[in-house]
């Protein structure tokens, strides 16, 4: 995707820089080299809008995660930029990014990376723990409470359900008050139940604290709790969808599904 204008699901007008939480402007990242040479993101601009849910997904190798990773500034880009806020990831140093995703971004992963001998309560402050940073008490209750942890503060990760060890994920995320929270897979360790308690609670994070949050997804089930929906195929994104329900994605997704099969199918020699 190589327009000039971040492209936004669902927007009647293409907002201005401001309104985006995060934004990549012609962002390419290549693996390997010579045959063996894998383009991930093939020129992507895009831009995250501030307050919105926003699910990725795309066919496996399309390029989605390698975006996610680029955008939280997880791994660095062969050309283009990226922003967080207005701040532009591809011109800092190692340690101005490090601070950066400690003090603007939120990270939720498929493994929970929860400490063992620590309890819930202290999962959830140890970033803050570990920059030196007081917690804003008022703000972290009001997390407490949104993810349903209170009961369980005391209790050590083993303690814990998976769903239950996922929200301390979550609720550790949201304790600083991140500009942006990426989110990968966050329900594929969790079963049917949990899952939706934990997207349940993204959803209601977004909708009654502003939060913004992009979420790597496979699952067209959990993509419906998102504002709206950036399909990736061969590292550029080729579809959007606002409001989507689990239907409308699967049926995007089987199209994706229909396009390789042919592909693959040439590449079977004739009997």
């Amino acid at each position: 995707m190589t327009n000039s204008a971040p492209s936004t699901a669902g927007a009647q007008s293409a907002p201005g820089a401001g309104d985006f939480a995060a934004r990549t402007q012609q962002i390419a990242k290549v693996y390997g080299r010579g045959d063996a040479q894998v383009v991930a993101l093939d020129g992507v601009t895009v831009g995250i809008p501030r307050g919105r849910f926003t699910a990725i997904m795309g066919p496996s190798g399309s390029g989605k995660s390698t975006l996610m990773h680029c955008m939280a500034g997880l791994d660095s880009v062969d050309s283009g930029q990226v922003f967080i806020g207005g701040t532009e990831l591809t011109a800092l140093k190692d340690k101005q990014l490090t601070r950066l995703r400690r003090d603007k971004v939120g990270f939720i992963f498929q493994a929970f990376n929860l400490v063992p001998t620590l309890t819930a309560l202290e999962n959830i402050t140890l970033p803050m723990d570990i920059a030196g940073r007081r917690a804003d008490r008022e703000w972290l209750d009001r997390v407490i409470d949104t993810v349903g942890l209170r009961p369980r503060l005391k209790h050590r990760p083993a303690e814990l359900s998976g769903g239950q060890q996922q929200r301390v994920a979550c609720a550790r995320a949201l304790a600083s008050r991140p500009e942006i929270i990426f989110a990968d897979e966050p329900t594929g360790n969790l079963d049917s139940r949990s899952g939706a308690e934990v997207l349940g609670f993204l959803r209601e994070s977004v909708r009654e604290m502003g939060q913004t949050i992009v979420m790597v997804t496979h699952d067209p089930s959990a993509a419906a709790y998102a504002d709206q929906v950036l399909f990736l195929s061969d590292g550029q994104i080729v579809d959007t969808m606002a409001g989507p329900t689990a239907e409308r994605v699967l049926e995007r997704m089987k199209n994706f599904d229909a396009a390789a099969r042919p592909a693959a199918d040439a590449e079977v020699p004739a009997r």
